[in-house]
This record gives structure tokens, sequence and C-alpha cells, in this order.
């Protein structure tokens, strides 16, 4: 059974091993998954799927390569881009917070290995996505202090501030791999990209990174909110200044369930900034919980039951609720939304510990919500992080 490691500050000590099922998430999860062994069950599932990590953060995506033949804004070499994307970034971060959880060392090997050879290969051209796989190596050099990790993340971040397009009001474009998306702000942004830029911040003190993260959370939270719903669209552009078409999409507004407790464990806002994001996520929340569909997911149109139900934004949005009510950010009574999606993502979870149920990548929906219903469901290494992280957070 795998054992975890908690301190009363979540920081890892040796010599305060808890084995998980002296914890009293035992009778909950057992309440949950109407059984007696609930607990075994999710470490039996949550071993499956770091066994099957290591092969899901190195498979090919056909599919986005096919596509970077044609559309390779950067013009460098492709193979660069094999195994360093959001789906990579999110992965990794699902896996680093293993790591801290267990001190683990086969898990930070395996984060160690995959840097090295990244870097050795050398990394692609400088845009939001590829950005992504900077905030585990953020969290990587603050454990490690190795200078060539700092180099690499003092350089992407200086560039986000400096070089990354910025649309109308100072925001931070929402640049691809493939797609420029001029003048446009993304819900996944802030996720991707401005988590890690506050991280780095906070390792080396500079405020001004810091300053210019909190910037971007509330710019993105004046353009993207639904003022009626507290949910969030997937984009706004000004050219235009609309919201294309005004999706209510499940993964992205994970993202924000996701990034805000993140941001808030990361950074010391000050007291007006700090109601203010949290404001934004209870009003999210609310919501999210309205939508909440009676097997315990969430649709990939939040407010489309006719759309399909969603893994990984499911995933998300639970582990976003858990861990604010963990923070005392939100109350507790939220955290039963989340455990009712227990019981359907361990369903979803194979032998092999492939997550189904994920959508795959997904661009804008600019003329219609049609789009969303249609993207292909594939396991993805994002849905495999986003379920590490759920199952994580369920046993605390």
């Amino acid at each position: 059974m795998l054992k975890l490691i908690y301190t009363k500050n979540y920081k890892v000590r040796r010599e305060e091993i808890c084995v998980i099922n002296q914890f009293k998430s035992s009778s909950i999860i057992n309440q949950y998954l109407n059984c007696e062994n609930g607990l075994e069950i999710v470490n039996q599932k949550l071993e499956l799927l770091i066994d099957n990590f290591k092969d899901t953060l190195y498979e090919d995506d056909d599919i986005f390569i096919k596509n970077m033949e044609k559309n390779n804004l950067g013009g460098d070499d492709l193979a660069r881009y094999r195994h360093w994307e959001w789906p990579q970034g999110v992965g990794l971060f699902g896996l680093w917070k293993m790591f801290e959880v267990t001190k683990e060392k086969k898990y930070l090997d395996l984060i160690t290995r995959y840097y090295d050879e990244q870097l050795e290969l050398g990394l692609p051209t400088k845009n939001v996505n590829t950005t992504a796989p900077l905030l585990t190596l953020a969290h990587l050099y603050e454990y490690t202090r190795e200078e060539k990790y700092k180099e690499i993340c003092i350089e992407w971040a200086q560039w986000l501030v400096d070089g990354l397009p910025k649309t109308k009001e100072g925001g931070f474009q929402h640049l691809t791999s493939d797609t420029f998306n001029e003048d446009e702000l993304w819900v996944d942004t802030l996720f991707m990209t401005v988590l890690f830029l506050a991280k780095m911040g906070s390792i080396l003190d500079k405020e001004e990174w810091i300053d210019e993260a909190k910037y971007q959370f509330l710019l993105h939270i004046k353009y993207l909110t639904d003022r009626k719903s507290g949910l969030w669209f997937h984009g706004w552009t000004f050219q235009g200044n609309h919201n294309f078409a005004e999706a209510l999409w499940g993964r992205g507004n994970c993202w924000i369930t996701t990034a805000i407790p993140e941001f808030l464990s990361v950074v010391k806002c000050e007291a007006s900034m700090e109601r203010f994001l949290i404001e934004a996520l209870k009003r999210q929340v609310d919501t999210l919980v309205q939508c909440q569909n009676s097997s315990g997911m969430w649709h990939t149109l939040l407010d489309d039951s006719t759309s399909y139900l969603e893994a990984s934004a499911t995933c998300g949005i639970a582990y976003g609720i858990l861990k604010a009510s963990n923070m005392n950010l939100i109350g507790s009574h939220y955290k039963d939304y989340a455990y009712k999606a227990l019981k359907p993502i361990l369903e979803c979870i194979d032998e092999k510990g492939h997550v189904s149920q994920v959508s795959y990548g997904t661009y804008m929906g600019r003329e219609s919500k049609q789009y969303y219903k249609e993207v292909e469901l594939r396991p993805m290494p994002y849905g495999q992080a986003l379920a590490i992280l759920f199952m994580l957070e369920v046993l605390k």
C-alpha cells in the first residue's frame, strides 16, 4: 500500500511517516464508494496511475506533430516539441505533487531524468504552452538548487514579462506553438504560465514577477468571468470585444478551480487581493456544484447536459474544491461535491492505469459551442495528472 508523508504544515519529513489508513479519510472514502475497502481501492488505482505515467509522459501525440509539420510558428526542430508541451507540463506537476507527498526517490529520479534529457535535446521556441513544463522545473530547482535549472527558469520567466506578446491592457496573449491568437486571452494561460511566474518570483524574491502574476489574474478575471454565473468563458478577444462562442468549457474552468488555490499557496497576497481571488473562486464553485451531473462528474460544457461527461475537468474541479476547502478558502461543506466525483473517476481508470473519458487538446470554439461536443476522447498526460492530484487530495 502506498505510504503518504505529512506534517502539520504539509512539508515532508521522514521521521513523521504515517500510513494512510490511519487517516480519517478512510471512513469518508468508504462512505462515498459504498464499500468497506475504499481506501485500498483508491490506493490501487493511484499506483496504477503512477506506474503508467512514465509511458504516458513519453507517448507521441501524432495529431499534434502532424499539425506542427505545417504550422510550426517557431520554425525549429519538431523533436523538441514531441515531449515538451502543455500536456507534459500538467503531467509533470501531478508527478511532482506525488513526490512532495511521498518523498519516494523514484519519482524525483523520473522527473530529473525527464528534464535532463529534454535540456540535452534543446527546448522548443517559447510560447504559453511550452512554458507549462517550467512550473515543475521551478519546484525542482527550489528542491535541488541545481544551477542549470535556475538559469532556464529565469530566462523563461523574464521572457513572459518582456518577450511574450501582450494584448490590450497588458494581458498575456495566448501564443501557442501553432497559432498566434493575437489580442486573445484564454482561460488556460493562468495555469500554464502565471503559476510558474509566481513560483519563480517567490523563490527568487522578485516582486516585479509576483506583481505581474497578480495582475494577470485580475485581468483574466475581468474579461473571462461570466457575470451571470461566475463560471469562466474559454476566451476573450480584444478584436471585436467578445467571448467567442461564450463556451463555459469544463476543463477550462478546472484550470481556474485549481489555479487560484495553487497561486494562494505560493504567493502571500495583500488582504484585498486575496479576498478578491477567494470571492471569484467561491462564485465559480457555487455554480459548479449546481452543474454537477448526478453521476458525480461534470460535462465538457458545464451548462449543457447534452455534452459528454469529461474526466479531466471532473478531476481538476474536484481537486480544486478539496484543496480550497483544506486551505479554508471555501467552506468544508463543498467537499461533499468533490467526493461525489470519486466513484465515477475510479471507474474511468482501467487496469493499465489509463484514464478514459478525457477530451483531447481543445482549441478555441470561435463560432459554435458544438465544436466542444465533438472533441475526441483519448488518454492524455493531463488526464493522468489531474486524476493523481485528485486522488492525493482525497487521501489527505
